[in-house]
């Protein structure tokens, strides 16, 4: 074939494809050594890889909360937190370990006592009766940016949650 005829059409099983492309985290539990968890997301799917690994899977516009710790004989050696939108093909997006391709990251946070209080504040969020996975990206972004600063955020309200539900039913 010379170099100015378009390459072949690649054949992908049926099993294999995707309506949507989807985002993948790799998750690893070796306990007390190595744990990569989600501590909230609706996953499109999961692949059990082994005891120890697994892959779960998010369609575009979906929203997670990815932990990693890891340790070694002298103590943790990472203690970190992500909250993460998986993105659609086109979209500009941030690589971070153990996801591909990447995702617009909505919170980050290292060290245990910054992942310590960003998991405190899933749990008023979800105290309200709000799956984490529906709170506004904005509030975070809002956590992540008071956190690095070393402020007190502000609580997610229902009002807040309200408000961005309506904002996003008008918005494309």
């Amino acid at each position: 074939m010379n170099d100015n005829q378009p390459s072949p059409a690649r054949f992908v099983p049926t099993s294999h494809r995707h309506a949507q492309p989807l985002t993948y985290v790799e998750l690893t539990w070796i306990e007390k050594r190595i744990e990569h968890w989600l501590r909230f997301g609706r996953r499109a799917e999961e692949k059990i890889l082994d005891r120890h690994r697994s892959i779960s899977s998010f369609t575009p516009d979906s929203i997670f909360g990815f932990v990693r710790w890891a340790s070694n004989d002298y103590g943790t050696v990472i203690s970190r937190m992500d909250i993460v939108r998986a993105v659609a093909p086109g979209e500009s997006f941030q690589t971070l370990p153990f996801v591909r391709p990447g995702g617009e990251i909505l919170l980050r946070v290292d060290g245990w006592p910054k992942v310590e209080r960003v998991l405190r504040a899933i749990d008023a969020i979800e105290a309200l009766g709000i799956d984490a996975a529906d709170a506004a990206p904005d509030y975070w972004r809002h956590l992540h940016n008071r956190l690095a600063a070393g402020h007190a955020p502000r609580s997610y309200t229902r009002e807040q949650h309200d408000a961005w539900l309506k904002r996003r039913s008008v918005t494309p």
